[in-house]
This record gives structure tokens, sequence and C-alpha cells, in this order.
């Protein structure tokens, strides 16, 4: 892959793969830094990558590895040097705005309350559960493409899927949440 075609990669799939980093991350700052993080190593990568058929899947499994390292250099620190602070890894969500003139302020506060609701929620999932949905949703991504990427059976990524799916549904109803 060359400069050009790199360029036209970051472009095409680069806002994809940065909303996967940052709810990955749980925040704007750190998801800006995996993606900086993701497309680094991608660029060092570049001459790889015209080998490879799918390359945003490549990359994806590349931040997913980096966010994994970068989580367990931060527990063995946590284990050596304990702080009292551990909001720097907190889930806060991520903000997304609806541009839609039509609707009333009111209806637009409510429906960003419900969107971080339920972020919140998805972000409060164990990392196995986590990782395929925001793939699958976020990165819009097939049961066989999460299948590679995360190394399992396309089998095993399903009843991952149900089984967050599941959760979700538990936690929404808990919270009386009917729609």
């Amino acid at each position: 892959m060359n400069n050009d075609e790199f360029d036209q990669f970051v472009l095409k799939f680069g806002k994809d793969i940065l909303r996967f980093c940052r709810m990955t991350a749980g925040n704007a700052e750190n998801g800006d830094e995996l993606y900086q993080d993701t497309m680094l190593k991608l660029l060092e990568k570049k001459k790889k990558l015209e080998s490879m058929q799918n390359t945003k899947s490549y990359a994806l499994s590349m931040a997913i590895y980096l966010w994994k390292n970068k989580k367990k250099k931060y527990a063995n620190r946590m284990r050596l040097v304990p702080i009292d602070s551990m909001d720097e890894m907190s889930d806060e969500g991520y903000e997304i705005f609806n541009h839609n003139n039509d609707d009333s302020p009111e209806h637009i506060v409510l429906q960003q309350n419900e969107i971080n609701m339920i972020q919140e929620l998805v972000a409060s999932l164990p990392e196995k559960y986590r990782i395929p949905i925001y793939l699958y949703y976020s990165a819009d991504m097939q049961i066989n493409e999460l299948s590679k990427i995360l190394g399992l059976p396309e089998g095993t990524v399903k009843s991952q899927m149900r089984k967050a799916k599941k959760l979700l549904k538990e936690k929404l109803e808990a919270i009386g949440y009917d729609r």
C-alpha cells in the first residue's frame, strides 16, 4: 500500500475506526489516543497491508490488540503502584448528537439521555461481550468478519452476541425501560 492508498483508506474508514476506538476506550480522549496508536502501527506496516484483503478488519483487530496491551500495562502499574483515582479508565460514554431540525429541544435532550444510558449499559458489559457488540453495531461488521478479527469460531461470536443482548435486555428491564 502506498501513501495515496493509505490516505484513501483513512478517508474511507477512519471515522468508523475512530468511533470504535472511542467506544472501546470509554471516552474521547483515550479513544483518540488509541486511534492515533492504531493508525501509527498501520502506517508502520503499510507495505504489508497491500497483500491483506480486508484492511479495515486488520485495523480494528490492531486497535483491540493495542487496547488490551494498554489495559494490561495499566493493571500491572496499579498492582505495583496503586493510585487513588481510577477515573482515568472509567467508562464515560460517547456523545452522539441528532442534528434533525424537526425535533424539539426536549426530544433531543431525552434522546441524548437515552443514548447515554444505553451506552453506559453497553460499557458495563464484560469485555468479551462488549467488543463484539461495538464491532457489530458501530463498525457495521458481519458475524464472519467478527469471527476473523476476534479469532473465535462464528458460533462463539453468535452466542456472545446473544448473551450480550440478553444481559442488556435484563438491565434495561431492571431500570424500567420499555421501548
